[in-house]
C-alpha cells in the first residue's frame, strides 16, 4: 500500500465518473473502472525503468501495488490512456517511435483473471501493440518415426523465408557447441518455474529431471520476424497449447499402420530393441489420443511421403502459385511516423484519432493519425496484434461525434 499522488488524491477519495484518462498531470493518468482507479505513470516518468502502475480501491480508500506481469513499456515523455471494453487500457506513448507507441494494460482479461486466482492478489498485465496480423502458428504432432521431422524439413527447405522454429527453454546445462538463444534458452530452474506459474509458457514437461518448454515469447519472436512459427511437439504439449490463448492450426501425422511404423523405426537403426518397443507403446497411445481428443484440426496419413507433403502444403494454403516470401503470409506493418509529444486524442467507436501538432506531420499535410482497433487480437502474456494505423488529412468540425480524451 502507499499514498496516491497529491494531484489525484481528492478525486480518488470523492470519486469521479467512469471512463478514460479522467485526470492527469505531468506523466501520470488515472483510469476508473467500477470502484477501482488505475494510476499509470508518475510525475517523473522518464527517470524510471518502466511505466509504473498502482491501483486505488475506492471502496476501501486504499492504494495498492498490483503484481505487474508481462514485458513492461520503457519510460517516455508522457502518455495518454484510453479505456477499451472495460477489460484493458490502451496506453499511447508520446514522443515514441512507431514500433513502441501503443501498449495495452490488461486489467480484467481472461489471462489476468486466471493469474489473479492463482496468485491471490491484484494483478495487471502489459501487452505490446503490434501493427499487422501474423499467420497462425502451426502445431505438428505425431509418434516417433512417423516422418513429421522430414515433412517439416521439406517445408523449411521449400519456403525458408516463410517459416521459423521457436527456440525452446530448458533447465539443463548446454552440451558441446550448443549456444544460448540458438539451440535452447538455457535458464535456471527457479526462473523457469516462476514464468510457468505466471502463465508465460504454452507447454512444458519434465524430462530426466530437467524442464523443457515453449514460451509465449519464443513464438512471438518468430512472428515479429515476419515468419510463421512451427511447433514440433508431442500430444501432451499440443493439448497444453490448445488450452492456452494461442490461436494455432493443429495437425497430427499418423502412420499408415503400426506395422509400417515398426518397420520404419527398425530401419533407422538408432534404437535398441527395448527402446523400439517403448516407442511403439508410446506411439499407440499417442495415436489414440490424437484421433479421439479433439485437439487436432487435421489428420495426415503418411503412407506416401510426397503425397503427404502435398497435403500438408494444401492445409497451409501453399498449394497454389506462391513465392517464397514472408509477405505472402504475413501482413507486414506499414512504416509509420514518430509520435510527437504535442498530441490530442479522440475516440469514435473502435477508432482512436490522434491529432498531432508535429511540424513534421504538418509539413506532410497529414496531421491526424487513425488507430483502428476493430481487428485487434491476442494479448498478454504475448503481443496484441492486428492494429491498423494510418496518417490522414484532418477533417473539419474537430471530430464531430467523438469523445475528446485529452
Amino acid at each position: 500500500m502507499g499514498e496516491a499522488p497529491a494531484f489525484l488524491f481528492d478525486d480518488l477519495q470523492t470519486g469521479f465518473p467512469r471512463g478514460f484518462d479522467l485526470k492527469s498531470k505531468g506523466c501520470a493518468t488515472a483510469t476508473v473502472i467500477g470502484n477501482k482507479a488505475y494510476l499509470i505513470g508518475g510525475a517523473d516518468e522518464e527517470s524510471t525503468s518502466s511505466i509504473g502502475v498502482k491501483l486505488f480501491d475506492q471502496t476501501r480508500g486504499e492504494l495498492v501495488n498490483p503484481i505487474v506481469l508481462g514485458t513492461k513499456p520503457q519510460p517516455c515523455k508522457g502518455h495518454s490512456a484510453v479505456l477499451l471494453n472495460e477489460d484493458r487500457i490502451l496506453i499511447i506513448k508520446r514522443g515514441s517511435t512507431p514500433d513502441d507507441c501503443f501498449w495495452f494494460l490488461e486489467v480484467d482479461t481472461q489471462y489476468v483473471r486466471e493469474q489473479r486466482k492463482v496468485l491471490g492478489t491484484e494483478v495487471v498485465a502489459w501487452s505490446k501493440g503490434v501493427r499487422g496480423v501474423a499467420e497462425k502458428p502451426v502445431v505438428i504432432s505425431g509418434p516417433s518415426g512417423v516422418g513429421k521431422g522430414t515433412l517439416i524439413s521439406m517445408l523449411m527447405k521449400e519456403f525458408p523465408c516463410m517459416f521459423g522454429f521457436s527456440v525452446s527453454h530448458t533447465t539443463r546445462a548446454p552440451r558441446g557447441m550448443e549456444k544460448d538463444g540458438v539451440h535452447y534458452h538455457f535458464t535456471e530452474r527457479s526462473a523457469m518455474e516462476k514464468e510457468i506459474k505466471d502463465g508465460k509458457f504454452l507447454e512444458f514437461a519434465s524430462v530426466h529431471g530437467n524442464l523443457y518448454g515453449t514460451s509465449v515469447e519464443a513464438v512471438e519472436v518468430v512472428a515479429d520476424s515476419g515468419k510463421r512459427c512451427i511447433l514440433d511437439i508431442d500430444v501432451q504439449g499440443a493439448r497444453s497449447v490448445r488450452a492456452s490463448s494461442l490461436e494455432a492450426i493443429f495437425i497430427f501425422v499418423c502412420p499408415p499402420s503400426m506395422k509400417e511404423l515398426e518397420k520404419r523405426l527398425r530401419a533407422r537403426g538408432t534404437e535398441t530393441e527395448e527402446q523400439i518397443l517403448k516407442r511403439l507403446r508410446n506411439a499407440q497411445a499417442e495415436i489414440e489420443q490424437g484421433q479421439s481428443s479433439n485437439i487436432f484440426d487435421h489428420m495426415l496419413y503418411n503412407d506416401n511421403l510426397e503425397e503427404c507433403y502435398e497435403s500438408l502444403k494444401k492445409l497451409l494454403g501453399l498449394d497454389g502459385n506462391v513465392t517464397a516470401s514472408p509477405t505472402s503470409y504475413v501482413n507486414s506493418a506499414p512504416k509509420g511516423v514518430d509520435l510527437p509529444t504535442d498530441i490530442s486524442i479522440s475516440k469514435i467507436d473502435q477508432k482512436i484519432f490522434i491529432k498531432c501538432g508535429s511540424p513534421e506531420l504538418k509539413a506532410a499535410s497529414k496531421d491526424l493519425i487513425v488507430l483502428d482497433l476493430f481487428t485487434f487480437k491476442g494479448g498478454a502474456p504475448g503481443r496484441t496484434r492486428g492494429l491498423n494505423v494510418c496518417a490522414i488529412e484532418s477533417f473539419s468540425d474537430d471530430l464531430n461525434g467523438s469523445n475528446q480524451l485529452i
